[in-house]
């Protein structure tokens, strides 16, 4: 429970690296190899969490720092995965759709997660066997305080309230697949309602229970789902891929297959 704390602590500190860049005039933003876009916010946030999960001993597999070897991770038994800053391209639309995720793997499965969304102070958190949890960051201080102590004024996810079927769809990666899918839904369902979020909102919604499902028929990486899946399956709620299959992480290749998560 003290290596989840101090995840909690880094995602907090490392959000509050990025306001700072989110709030100046100067993103510095540059275009990677593979065409995504990455901030000056990208590797303050990076280098905040570095420092806090360095002292776990456990080893950190990051979207910035991406490029270690196969072979020399594939015998980690137990690993962090970290997006510093999940939804760059809504950070420089200024949408506040952006997040923080950190992720504990053990032996390829999620079993804890944290997603801090910098904006809004709000901090959602998934431990397997002890359920998913969400709470705002200004009703505590998170570099404070205890896991347990968090837990206790955390509400527990999800909070299911009357409302018509939810779809929630990548607001920047809607792709013709995904389209169709819930077009599909859109028979079945006649008062669907189809929303769209940003980074790993999508998610969240799924997790706290504001929406019922979540396709994903385009791109991601191991970083963009690995602590939402911990605390979507830690509220109860189900990720696989299309076929049914699991999906799992610390692959050789990083790159997610399509899946569908569902409440």
């Amino acid at each position: 429970m003290k290596n989840f704390l101090t995840a909690i602590k880094a995602s907090v500190d490392a959000g509050n690296e990025i306001l700072k860049v989110y709030n100046s005039d100067n993103f510095d933003v540059e275009i990677k190899n593979d065409k995504s876009p990455l901030t000056r916010a990208d590797k303050n946030a990076h280098q905040k969490i570095m420092e806090y999960l360095t002292n776990t001993d456990i080893p950190v597999l990051s979207e910035e720092g991406r490029n270690i070897p196969y072979d020399e991770r594939k015998n980690w038994q137990q690993l962090w995965i970290v997006d510093p800053l999940d939804g760059t391209k809504e950070f420089i639309k200024r949408n506040d759709e952006f997040t923080v995720n950190i992720a504990l793997i053990e032996n390829h499965k999620p079993v804890f997660g944290v997603i801090f969304v910098p904006v809004t102070g709000e901090l959602y958190f998934g431990i397997k066997q002890k359920g998913a949890y969400k709470l705002n960051t200004s009703d505590i201080n998170i570099l404070k305080t205890d896991i347990e102590t968090l837990i206790t004024k955390a509400v527990k996810l999800p909070q299911k309230t009357e409302r018509k079927f939810t779809v929630v769809a990548s607001r920047s990666h809607l792709s013709p697949e995904t389209e169709q899918f819930i077009n599909k839904l859109k028979k079945e369902y006649s008062e669907l309602i189809s929303i769209s979020r940003g980074s790993s909102l999508k998610l969240c919604a799924v997790a706290e229970g504001s929406a019922d499902v979540y396709p994903r028929f385009a791109p991601t990486m191991e970083w963009d789902t690995a602590a939402g899946q911990a605390i979507v399956e830690a509220s109860g709620a189900v990720v696989s891929q299309v076929s049914g299959e699991p999906v799992v992480y610390n692959k050789q290749d990083l790159l997610n297959p399509w899946f569908i998560v569902k409440s």
